[in-house]
């Protein structure tokens, strides 16, 4: 089976990604709080493919969100679906410093 890591990066990226789990989420019959309320097996067959099942039958995207800011991902977490989310889901950089072909990323830690 496929699975998929769904990356989402800056604010349009976290916007957006927040967007996407909406209708991914109304397609698999999964409510805000991660359960199953949907009405059809079909919405259960590749529910894997975008979702880790966590204990107590909840699912969890499969997903990283990653900003410079923690605003944005503030604003996720607060909308209609950030319960979805674990916190360790959310990736907050506090430096990145680009030269030549290397890329260093400075982590401040998860927000």
């Amino acid at each position: 089976m496929r699975e998929i890591v769904h990356i989402q990066a800056g604010q349009c990226g976290n916007q957006i990604g927040a967007k996407f789990w909406e209708v991914i989420s109304d397609e698999h019959g999964i409510d805000p709080t991660g359960s199953y309320q949907g009405d059809s097996d079909l919405q259960l067959e590749r529910i894997n493919v975008y979702y880790n099942e966590a204990s107590g039958s909840k699912f969890v995207p499969r997903a990283i969100l990653v900003d410079l800011e923690p605003g944005t991902m503030d604003s996720v977490r607060s909308g209609p679906f950030g319960q979805l989310f674990r916190p360790d889901n959310f990736v907050f950089v506090s430096h990145c410093f680009l030269t030549h072909l290397n890329c260093f990323l400075s982590v401040s830690g998860l927000v």
